[in-house]
């Protein structure tokens, strides 16, 4: 049986008012709701049972310390960190740790994916799982991974919501939609796009979905003249075209962290008329955003320069450094960490016993004047 609700106002007011004392800043209003600066990521880590455990400790040890923001994809582990999220959160449901309406759960669709492991043959798995079931078409097929058609969707949100144990799923990305345009020509792309989008307005009026967006890695960070670049703005303009005014793309994710500031910084997005950082056309739309790589899969876990270190005081490591420049940087709504070990948790979370940085404090950190980040 699949655990009914969703994150409310109310649920994660509730949530923030345990914490909010000790954690000063590190609950932010977005989508009607009060969700925490740091969350959860489930992307790295072997699909094993050993995994498994490490992930619902893990969960279970980040919520504890003020976490209501958990993220996964369909795809992470082969579907085992969706279904390590569900076992986490009825466990903790079931004890009266937690109550749905605090957390704000996250996955993705659009790349194939196994079934807990990697079988002896995929392409054999693949062809009778998929193709065979009619669940696909090989010329919905882009990249050899990569499918956003409205039937694939529809069975992977279904599998989403069975994996993660709940009714209804908070935000559900389409992930990287850009690996369509290595394919396919733009128009097509949109066409997809607009059936993707109408599938996702069709799963909230179900009470599958609450909201929906982009999970993406090049698409809003390069410029307009890359292949696989997306405007946000025309990428609005398709939700509304299928979802009308009142249509329920509310969310981006996207990478952000010292090494790639691209989102803050680089000018690759039209808005009335002026090229600006992404950042600055979702804040404009009212969008949440959600930083994807905060350490760059552990690379800023080490080696920041001590000028940099500077700007980033009251912090021990490094790695907390840098989750301290993500969740401070301005228009982003909460900084993902994956996080498999607890003791990686009560690390990374000692970062929101510290206000985020100003912003004043955040432009030193380049160098800047207060009128130019």
């Amino acid at each position: 049986m699949l655990i009914p609700g969703f994150a409310t106002s109310e649920g994660t007011a509730r949530f923030e008012s345990r914490f909010a004392a000790r954690l000063p800043g590190h609950f932010r209003t977005a989508m009607g709701l009060r969700l925490s600066s740091i969350g959860l990521g489930t992307y790295l880590g072997e699909p094993t049972a050993a995994y498994d455990d490490l992930y619902q400790g893990a969960i279970t040890r980040a919520v504890e310390l003020g976490v209501n923001v958990i993220d996964s994809a369909i795809n992470y582990r082969h579907q085992r960190s969706e279904r390590a999220i569900g076992s986490a959160l009825a466990a903790m449901l079931q004890d009266g740790r937690l109550k749905r309406d605090e957390i704000f759960l996250a996955t993705k669709g659009g790349f194939l994916t196994f079934d807990g492991g990697e079988p002896d043959d995929p392409s054999v798995f693949f062809q009778e799982k998929l193709i065979d079931t009619g669940l696909i078409r090989p010329e919905e097929v882009t990249a050899g991974c990569h499918v956003m058609s409205p039937k694939y969707l529809e069975n992977q949100i279904d599998v989403s919501r069975t994996n993660l144990g709940v009714e209804t799923i908070d935000l559900y990305y389409i992930h990287n939609p850009e690996t369509q345009l290595g394919e396919v020509k733009r128009d097509e792309f949109h066409r997809r796009l607009e059936a993707a989008f109408a599938t996702f307005e069709k799963a909230v009026e179900a009470g599958k979905l609450r909201w929906y967006g982009t999970a993406t890695w090049n698409a809003y960070r390069v410029g307009p003249e890359a292949r696989d670049a997306m405007s946000l703005q025309e990428i609005l303009r398709v939700a509304e075209n299928v979802g009308g005014k009142n249509h329920h793309f509310r969310a981006i994710q996207l990478p952000v962290n010292l090494a790639m500031p691209e989102a803050l910084l680089a000018k690759t997005q039209q808005l009335d008329g002026n090229r600006v950082p992404v950042l600055q056309v979702a804040r404009a739309r009212g969008l949440a955003v959600f930083a994807s790589a905060s350490l760059l899969q552990s690379q800023l876990a080490r080696g920041i320069p001590p000028g940099v270190q500077n700007f980033l005081p009251g912090l021990k490591t490094d790695a907390q450094r840098a989750i301290q420049f993500v969740r401070s940087t301005p228009g982003i709504t909460c900084a993902l960490i994956g996080m498999s070990q607890r003791k990686h948790v009560e690390e990374n979370l000692e970062v929101a016993s510290v206000p985020p940085l100003s912003l004043e404090q955040f432009r030193l950190i380049f160098g800047a004047s207060p009128a130019k980040v």
